[in-house]
């Protein structure tokens, strides 16, 4: 039998027809017919209509995409108050009862003054147990306050008593670079592991991500040292198999040969032994044009090359597949070319006297809780 009869009225007759007034029918038809009838009073109009001409309800929530609740929910209501039944929206149940300030006030100081006796930190499950409130209450209440009990942010304050004289030397180049110089971030990304995995994994498809096998084989690493050319984003990038005075002094010839005679080179670098070793201050002393600018100690977040370290790691290193350490430094240095092709700069915007005046806020909040 074609699928259409399906929706043949005298196939569906297993439900005592709703009966009505002939006005009532005209109306309910008129309704259907007008294009400025709400919709929702159509669908409602033809429920009724259906209905009266015996069709299940089944049949009816079918032929109308609906549900068998909302076809009885409506002939009741027809039933019960006529066309006024069906042009009036359907009573809502009662509304979520709200929470009295106290309550939220004890919700929030519990989350950030008390600890569960068996965790570190609360989660909704456990406050909403504690407080009798369900857990969707207790993550409304987190969001609007802005509390996040299962975050937790690090950090480290920097000891070196030249902190601030360190910080107002760099965010000075930084801000207000010298002229007829170029202003190079530099520093080194130590131990660069070549890993293989052990399985090949499988690749990325409609529905499921890429795999990699937890386990890996090591096969080396390598050092690399990175110039970044902080008014261009360019980074000048070389790997050496040790991490010594004897590599960075190579490095440094590296970045006098490449950069143009006649410019100053600022350097940005932190206080690691191999910057000052004495072969190394020899050399410069012999260079005049390399000025240093050093970072105070615990700072590594002052050097914008850091930044561009991260970005290494996360898109080509982390999930990179390297069966030894050169094809580890050959994928490095693809990476710096295609970087430099289309180099984006750091801009930093922080003045040295908002870091300051943030550093000495922790400071007093650290000091305050021993």
């Amino acid at each position: 039998m074609p699928m259409d009869s399906c929706y043949n009225t005298s196939m569906w007759k297993t439900a005592d027809a709703l009966i009505m007034m002939e006005d009532q029918r005209r109306t309910l038809e008129a309704w259907v017919r007008a294009k400025k009838t709400p919709q929702r009073v159509v669908s409602r109009s033809r429920i009724c209509l259906l209905a009266t001409e015996g069709v299940s309800h089944n049949a009816i929530a079918k032929r109308l995409n609906t549900t068998r609740t909302t076809v009885l929910l409506w002939i009741k209501r027809f039933r019960e108050q006529g066309l006024t039944g069906l042009s009036k929206d359907a009573p809502h149940g009662p509304s979520k009862r709200r929470l009295d300030a106290e309550k939220v006030k004890a919700i929030v100081e519990a989350t950030l003054h008390t600890t569960p006796k068996d965790s570190t930190h609360w989660s909704t499950r456990t406050m909403a147990k504690v407080q009798g409130v369900s857990r969707s209450t207790i993550q409304r209440i987190w969001n609007s306050h802005g509390l996040q009990p299962h975050r937790v942010k690090t950090f480290k304050l920097s000891k070196d008593k030249r902190f601030e004289e360190k910080l107002t030397d760099v965010v000075g180049v930084y801000l207000n670079p010298p002229d007829k110089a170029v202003v190079l971030c530099v520093d080194e990304k130590t131990q660069v592991q070549a890993l293989d995995r052990t399985q090949p994994g499988l690749p990325m498809k409609k529905g499921r991500c890429g795999t990699m096998t937890h386990d890996y084989k090591r096969n080396g690493t390598t050092c690399l040292f990175a110039a970044m050319n902080v008014l261009e984003g360019t980074v000048l990038g070389s790997c050496y198999p040790r991490h010594r005075h004897i590599e960075f002094l190579q490095f440094l010839r590296t970045i006098n040969r490449e950069v143009p005679g006649g410019l100053d080179i600022h350097m940005i670098l932190d206080n690691y032994g191999t910057h000052g070793h004495p072969n190394v201050k020899a050399w410069l002393e012999k260079h005049p044009r390399f000025i240093l600018h050093f970072t105070p100690t615990s700072s590594s977040w002052l050097n914008l090359v850091e930044r561009w370290f991260g970005e290494i790691t996360r898109k080509r290193i982390r999930r990179g597949v390297f069966r030894s350490v050169t094809e580890l430094v050959v994928a490095i240095e693809e990476y710096i070319r295609y970087h430099n092709k289309d180099p984006k700069p750091f801009v930093w915007i922080k003045r040295a006297e908002d870091i300051v005046e943030k550093v000495t806020h922790c400071r007093a909040v650290v000091e305050s809780l021993h």
